[in-house]
């Protein structure tokens, strides 16, 4: 009886953490302590007296476990998993042992369960960051797994009972075995399956080399080149690349590195090369997310037209930001720090041998979060990097009205991912902002997990899965309320951009409305900037820059007039 009510309360609390993994962690911890309680008594109302010392063991594992995760103060959810994972390794093991040695009933299934348990510690131990997946789901599956078995032989299967047909057992120890042997080839399969997934997820990282890290001794003046590297990666033919490490700043007082990506046509005529400066759109916000890093290259910060750009005769200069690449946090849809990025790597890039780069002719791009990168880039330039020459600014999609697109999030399939990049990078970079106070209880962790992943990565999908189990809001209170709404209003490019400005919105744009973007250049029309504004009819988000877009034609037509010295156009 005792394993009958054991299993099925097993049974439940392991379908608790695989349906509803995405508690706050103190929920989370209570439920896998009472998983692990019941998994202890379970070991023994399992087996008849006396115990085997390997009965005996297993349950003083999961009990050992629960009191070890009670007991350790400010627990972390990579705490959790190490505990869980580890005794799971010392369940596997002692199973494993017992049944190559023959101490139990059903030699081949207590292999197979003691090879799936290790399997699954070591998944808790080394499954890249998705570490809420591998605590509640994957050892909710165990605990399942665990409490079936349990009332299975409760009910139907006498312990006291011969278990084999040489002993009596007939019909019912046949029926047992093979029960035995095909939940535990299942469960093998099911480990074999997930640690495949594992693999191919963790190899599948993106992950900064050694070129991204700051050398010991940096100089202290911002925009200068600290490194240099030839770069082939994703570069069409008849072009040279380069991937530098440069100095920039991350606002006043703060010294930081970056890195970028240089690119111009192989054969360069006489005369220096204009710059196309461009700030790319998000890729994530972790420090493998930058687009020198991760597969696609420019394109992963949906930049489309660098044929265009070579065939022109241009020069291409394409910051990774900082915090991307290189050490972060990264400030994301953070004004200052972005616009720095851009400058900075304009400026170190001149200092590369055997290119010859314009000195007063650099046109900004950018797309999304680059667009406002790109804004803040022509508000700093006359201060910050005079020397940076823009002459001319264009921003596609711009995340310009902040307080509006972070308010929409919400509204948008997967616009919590992009949710928890603003609230990683606000968070990490302004004191006063604090997660707690705006994130619900239960979507503290996957929100801090879906950050933690680039939008390219594989493991994206299941940050997407993950955001879609959202049993309503992630916030308890909107980010554009008290201190993060007024960071997230003070990060608006509000500021002068005394050099021609382009501003193009596609009227079908899902993520940054047209309405939003609209309201925001009357503002600055108001304000007496002068701004061209071009919207372009079915084209949604990423397809505005993709390279059949009629504005990739447009852009290349206005940035030729802005090198020609040909007088801007203005909407306002």
């Amino acid at each position: 009886m005792v394993g009958i009510v054991v299993g099925i309360l097993a049974v439940a609390l392991g379908a608790t953490l695989v349906m509803r993994p995405f508690a706050s962690l103190g929920v989370l911890v209570l439920l896998i302590v009472a998983a692990l309680v019941l998994l202890g008594v379970g070991e023994l109302a399992g087996e008849s007296r006396p115990w085997r010392r390997s009965t005996l063991l297993t349950a003083g594992a999961w009990w050992a476990a629960a009191l070890a995760i009670l007991a350790w103060p400010d627990m972390s959810v990579r705490a959790v998993a190490i505990i869980v994972g580890a005794t799971l390794v010392v369940e596997g093991v002692t199973t494993l042992v017992a049944g190559i040695r023959g101490v139990v009933d059903g030699r081949a299934a207590a292999i197979m369960r003691g090879a799936s348990a290790i399997l699954l510690g070591v998944l808790a131990l080394s499954w890249p960051d998705v570490t809420v997946v591998v605590v509640a789901i994957v050892f909710g599956l165990r605990v399942v797994w665990f409490g079936v078995t349990l009332a299975w032989d409760a009910i139907f299967v006498s312990r006291r009972a011969p278990t084999t047909v040489e002993e009596g057992g007939g019909s019912r120890g046949w029926l047992r075995r093979s029960a035995a042997l095909v939940a535990s080839g299942v469960g093998l399969l099911v480990a074999l399956a997930l640690l495949g997934v594992s693999a191919t997820l963790s190899a599948a990282a993106p992950t900064p080399d050694a070129f991204y890290e700051a050398p010991a001794e940096a100089p202290s003046e911002a925009g200068r080149l600290l490194r240099a590297e030839p770069f082939e990666r994703t570069m069409p033919e008849r072009a040279r690349a380069w991937r530098t490490l440069y100095t920039t700043t991350r606002d006043e007082g703060r010294a930081a590195v970056a890195s970028a990506l240089v690119v111009v046509p192989e054969t360069t005529p006489d005369a220096p090369l204009p710059v196309i400066a461009w700030a790319h759109g998000t890729t994530g916000a972790a420090e493998g997310c930058a687009p020198t890093i991760v597969g696609s290259g420019l394109e992963s910060g949906a930049f489309f037209a660098l044929d265009r750009v070579l065939a022109n005769g241009w020069a291409l200069v394409a910051t990774d930001y900082v915090g991307l690449g290189t050490e972060g946090p990264h400030p994301y849809l953070i004004g200052e720090p972005e616009g720095r990025s851009v400058l900075d790597a304009v400026r170190a890039a001149r200092e590369l041998d055997g290119v010859d780069l314009s000195t007063d002719q650099t046109v900004v791009w950018g797309h999304s979060q680059g667009g406002h990168a790109a804004l803040w880039t022509g508000i700093l330039a006359p201060e910050y990097a005079p020397d940076a020459s823009v002459i001319g600014v264009a921003a596609a999609a711009p995340a310009s009205n902040l307080t509006g697109l972070v308010g929409n999030l919400e509204e948008i399939p997967g616009g919590a991912l992009f949710a928890s990049y603003v609230v990683e990078g606000y968070t990490e970079t302004y004191d006063d902002v604090d997660a707690a106070d705006y994130v619900r209880p239960s979507a503290r962790i996957p929100v801090e997990e879906l950050a933690a992943r680039c939008l390219e990565e594989p493991g994206t999908m299941i940050s997407v899965v993950e955001s879609l189990l959202f049993d309503r809001s992630v916030f308890d209170r909107p980010l554009t309320e008290g201190p993060f709404g007024e960071r997230l209003d003070e990060n608006i490019a509000r500021g002068p951009i005394e050099v021609p400005l382009l501003v193009a919105q596609g009227e079908d744009d899902q993520l940054v409305l047209p309405t939003a973007q609209a309201e925001y250049v009357e503002e600055r029309c108001a304000d007496g900037g002068q701004v061209e504004y071009r919207t372009y009819p079915g084209k949604d988000h990423v397809p505005l820059v993709e390279a059949d877009s009629p504005y990739i034609d447009d852009l290349v037509a206005w940035t030729q007039d802005r090198l020609d010295g040909k007088p801007a156009r203005s909407t306002c």
